[in-house]
């Protein structure tokens, strides 16, 4: 049957995805810099620590409330958050940021899947197209150097990592409206805190030595954590794990902005890639709607003639 292509407008919920993906990416740097002074688990769990303290100020007085479902949710979300986070950062610090972003680029592609998995839903067409178009935007972003993967420990961890990654964004919809947006964030924050520092006897790393880098960087990576989790419990409410995962594959397109501020000159394929994300992200945006579909919402569409 005939179909047409139809433009589904961003609403205010993924245009707050956007926005917390900017942020998101503007991390990038502070956390290259941190790690010159910190251990990757010391950081990490100093950083959702810091991010949980705040949004239990910002959220206090519903705390009294607390159910077993708000923990539950709030715990499982944290662990995906403290091994994403975790796994990620250890990476990073024995491969270079290309070969990383294009391992944890693996994240993009597998959400949709998941998705499919979990709601046992299969999202539609363009959105797997969305999801393809950002994943080679974010090959063309690594660069070639990244194809050449020789398996170490840094690129063990960092493929380790999407999976937590994809399963945050999958369980952050399936507790979506089911549990208060509050207490669940103050729980993911600092059960993704705590569980980082209790990795660190277990890896062997010890407290780092004072240094107001790692410190003003985990104040200001943990205000931007609270803000992030935050946007996302409460975006994914009514934008679907693909959708979002697609507007997310955004990051490593402003991580290379930011870059690019920073001094970096950024190689043309990257530029490429990066428009490819953005054309993933409007691309997720259109629907295939079949004319009898149509028929049904639109009235013009019903009266139309069947031969245009």
């Amino acid at each position: 049957m005939p179909s047409r292509l139809r433009w589904m407008r961003l609403r205010p919920q993924e245009l707050a995805l956007i926005a917390i993906t900017a942020v998101w990416g503007c991390t990038f740097l502070v956390v290259h810099w941190a790690m010159e002074y910190s251990g990757p688990w010391f950081f990490v769990g100093i950083r959702f620590l810091v991010a949980g303290l705040i949004s239990a100020v910002i959220f206090r007085n519903v705390l009294r409330g607390i159910r077993w479902s708000d923990i539950g949710a709030g715990a499982t979300i944290g662990l995906m958050i403290h091994l994403g986070y975790g796994l990620q950062t250890v990476g990073l610090q024995t491969i270079d940021s290309s070969t990383s972003a294009f391992i944890t680029a693996m994240y993009v592609p597998l959400v949709p899947l998941l998705q499919w998995a979990v709601f046992r839903k299969r999202p539609h067409t363009m959105a797997f197209v969305g999801a393809g178009l950002a994943f080679v935007g974010l090959l063309l972003i690594a660069g070639p150097d990244a194809l050449t993967l020789t398996l170490g420990q840094g690129e063990v961890a960092t493929l380790l990592s999407t999976l937590p990654i994809a399963g945050e964004i999958i369980l952050i919809s399936v507790f979506a409206g089911k549990v208060d947006l509050g207490r669940i964030t103050i729980i993911q924050l600092l059960v993704a805190g705590l569980l980082s520092l209790l990795t660190m006897p277990v890896v062997g790393e010890g407290v780092p030595a004072f240094s107001w880098v790692w410190v003003v960087a985990a104040i200001g990576l943990g205000a931007a954590s609270c803000l992030i989790q935050l946007t996302m419990n409460w975006a994914q409410k009514s934008v679907s794990p693909t959708r979002a995962t697609v507007i997310y594959a955004g990051e490593p397109v402003w991580a290379g902005v930011v870059g690019r501020i920073a001094g970096e000159r950024l190689p043309a394929t990257a530029l490429i890639g990066g428009a490819l994300v953005v054309l993933g992200i409007l691309a997720s945006e259109l629907r295939i709607v079949r004319k009898r579909d149509a028929a049904r919402t639109d009235p013009d569409a019903a009266n139309a003639d069947p031969s245009q």
